[in-house]
């Protein structure tokens, strides 16, 4: 069984159209729990609605890790909640991972975007997916879609919640050192645009790569160095 796990504040907008493409996938031997952070709009009413269990949550790392304590599958995938999942999407990307025998999984990112072959989806390319496919056994990195085994999500006892900046890169980086990591090759995740609209592309570049380099010199960051929120994205796609 697949647990799917969410985290989530206040996206009453973003929120549905992910459970309703989880919704249409042929694959259905999984369940879907919504970490909720205390939302003040109609989020946790939505997730009941689409069947959802609805659990306590926090920040994303704290989230997702509430979300495992209360997973029934040996398998997870986190999810942020302004993505979108490719029709087949649990088929192929399930079949891929038992197929490489892999115990942690990212995939490549696609925006959501009206136009094939948009600057975004170049800036994408060039800056993100080509790296993870090209360096995956060197640069294992993952954001907003992580497959991994409940087994070794628990051995690394879950996301360290003390990061304040790219958790999940820390997350994927110890769980590559203990087993076997691969980028998904036969599906994608299609994502949000938000967070570069609100804050500008060369203001996330360079947060992720400072991150990068700080993560290399001085390990993974513990101290509030861009005074992170979590979902302060005002803007649709």
């Amino acid at each position: 069984m697949l647990s799917i796990i969410i985290p989530t504040l206040n996206e009453e907008n973003y929120l549905p159209r992910l459970l309703e493409s989880l919704r249409r996938q042929s694959f259905r031997d999984f369940e879907v729990i919504v970490a909720d952070a205390g939302s003040k709009d109609t989020t946790r009413e939505i997730a009941k609605a689409f069947g959802c269990k609805v659990v306590k949550g926090g920040l994303p790392a704290k989230g997702r890790n509430q979300g495992a304590k209360e997973a029934k599958g040996d398998l997870l995938l986190f999810l942020d909640a302004d993505v979108i999942l490719p029709e087949d999407f649990l088929t192929k990307a399930i079949g891929e991972f038992k197929k490489r025998d892999l115990d942690i999984a990212s995939f490549p990112l696609i925006p959501i975007s009206e136009k094939r072959n948009s600057l975004s989806q170049i800036l994408f390319d060039f800056f993100y997916n080509y790296p993870l496919k090209i360096f995956e056994k060197k640069w294992p990195h993952g954001a907003m879609g992580i497959l991994v085994k409940k087994s070794l999500h628990q051995n690394l006892k879950g996301f360290d919640e003390e990061i304040k900046f790219a958790e999940d890169h820390d997350y994927i980086k110890r769980a590559s050192e203990l087993r076997k990591f691969g980028v998904i090759k036969s599906t994608k995740i299609f994502v949000s645009l938000r967070r570069f609209k609100k804050e500008g592309w060369v203001k996330v570049g360079f947060k992720y790569a400072f991150a990068e380099i700080y993560r290399k010199l001085k390990g993974p960051i513990r101290k509030e160095i861009f005074q992170y929120k979590f979902n302060h994205y005002d803007e649709e796609n």
